[in-house]
């Protein structure tokens, strides 16, 4: 495959235009499905609705779903956010959803600009704080003032980000497999410019995606469920919008990596949950680490207890045998945990 080097404006352009051009495809006759830039073409588990804003003087749609509580469920007033992570999309949150839902709880599980169903611009700064923004923006749109919000992995660092900013509209803080426990750089793995992380992203592939989750995500376990978020992943960055696709993940990488919160957790004053697997090893930059710094990267047994401690009256739970997405690999335990934590967080308050 040719990659773009070194990258220019006018090339760029070039590339993102033919998104605008390109069908945007279903299933393809052979080897993996392929999805509109937008995600177009993947079911989604609800209805999904688009906010349409204005953010860096350009207009953008944030798409996200709005389920009420469960038929025959006692609705319990409040509101739970469900926020993504990196390889993650809305959708993801499907057992979740259901699970809150049941339980008694609205849920807005939007998908961030960037990312799945939403606008994938070609010029945005992205940070934390930009994305906690729109977030806050959309719920005020929905008439939500306060909230339960609950982050997994890259949105647990945005869900921390949005604690940090509108602590009084966060009820709660969940912090399910959140990456961020460390700061990545400050341990001293080397630093890549976005147009090497753009490199990156276009290798991207199904078998690729599959022997990663396989390894981090289930902690070498493998079902026939997982197959789903390969494809819906690998559709995604094998489609027709390929070159706009890895380039906004190139700058979310770059957020990531260049905006840590591990150093501002003494300053949440909200109540806190922290959901850990023992089994994840998620470290931003950790292939390319120096060896004898990958060995201590991503210990989250150790990493989950040091965040607690630092997080005020922060609340563990964790779970032994569990990887980087829990809440897919064991459901019912998940969720259990899940209710239960916040349940008695909010009897605590």
């Amino acid at each position: 495959m040719h990659f773009l080097r070194p990258f220019s404006a006018l090339l760029l352009a070039a590339a993102f235009s033919l998104v605008a051009c390109a069908q945007v495809a279903g299933p393809a006759k052979n080897g993996p499905p392929s999805y509109g830039p937008e995600l177009e073409g993947f079911d989604y588990p609800h209805p999904v609705q688009r906010f349409r804003f204005t953010s860096q003087g350009q207009p953008l749609q944030m798409a996200y779903m709005d389920v009420k509580p469960a038929d025959g469920a006692k609705a319990n007033g409040r509101t739970a956010v469900l926020l993504h992570g990196k390889n993650f999309c809305a959708a993801t949150w499907q057992g979740t959803i259901a699970a809150l839902s049941q339980a008694g709880y609205r849920v807005i599980a939007p998908d961030q600009i960037g990312f799945c169903k939403s606008s994938k611009p070609q010029r945005y700064q992205f940070s934390f704080q930009q994305l906690t923004h729109n977030t806050r923006e959309l719920l005020a749109s929905l008439g939500i003032e306060r909230a339960a919000v609950i982050g997994h992995s890259t949105g647990g660092m945005l869900a921390v980000r949005y604690a940090l900013m509108h602590p009084a509209q966060t009820e709660q803080l969940v912090l399910v497999a959140p990456i961020g426990l460390e700061d990545w750089q400050a341990e001293g793995v080397p630093w890549i410019g976005i147009d090497q992380w753009y490199e990156r992203e276009l290798k991207t592939s199904a078998e690729g995606i599959r022997r990663y989750e396989q390894a981090t995500y289930y902690a070498g376990q493998w079902k026939p469920e997982y197959e789903r978020w390969v494809q819906m992943l690998a559709g995604l960055n094998e489609g027709p919008g390929q070159h706009i696709v890895a380039w906004n993940s190139a700058k979310v990488y770059d957020m990531i990596f260049t905006q840590p919160v591990v150093h501002e957790f003494g300053a949440i004053d909200v109540p806190t949950l922290l959901i850990i697997g023992h089994m994840d090893t998620t470290a931003i930059g950790k292939d390319r680490a120096p060896e004898s710094l990958k060995a201590r990267l991503g210990n989250y047994a150790e990493l989950g207890k040091r965040a607690a401690a630092a997080i005020p009256g922060a609340r563990l739970v964790e779970f032994e045998q569990l990887g980087h997405a829990p809440q897919i690999q064991d459901p019912k335990a998940f969720h259990e945990a899940l209710l239960d934590g916040m349940k008695a967080q909010a009897k605590a308050r």
